[in-house]
């Protein structure tokens, strides 16, 4: 079995034993779930702001285990045409650390509607 192989399955368990989503960083050749929820909290703060919502992120699937991405991560709001049961967004990597089979990735993060304004 290739070297790179080996390394990307022992991160991944790493990251299966990840207690919880502050625990599952970055590392090697692995992108951590906790900074594609941040990513996504940055760009649901803005969308707030913006429009005056009070969207909440959720976590993304913890089983999900994607490549490093060399790239700034971008965030965009998942078309209710792709299906979901409720409202994501999109945190997508366009080109990652190294040749993998996969040269980017999309991971999908729920959100939720925050808490309704009581007058």
């Amino acid at each position: 079995m290739c070297t790179a192989l080996v390394g990307f399955l022992a991160a991944g368990a790493a990251s299966a034993l990840a207690a919880t989503l502050d625990e599952d960083r970055t590392r090697g050749d692995i992108h951590g779930l906790f900074e594609i929820r941040e990513a996504a909290v940055k760009f649901m703060a803005a969308e707030n702001s913006k429009n005056g919502t009070s969207w909440q992120v959720l976590e993304p699937n913890r089983k999900i285990l994607v490549a490093k991405c060399a790239a700034a991560l971008r965030v965009k709001w998942v078309p209710k045409s792709h299906g979901l049961s409720g409202p994501n967004v999109a945190v997508s990597c366009d080109k990652t650390v190294k040749p993998t089979p996969q040269h980017k990735w999309e991971v999908f993060v729920p959100v939720d509607k925050g808490p309704v304004a009581r007058k």
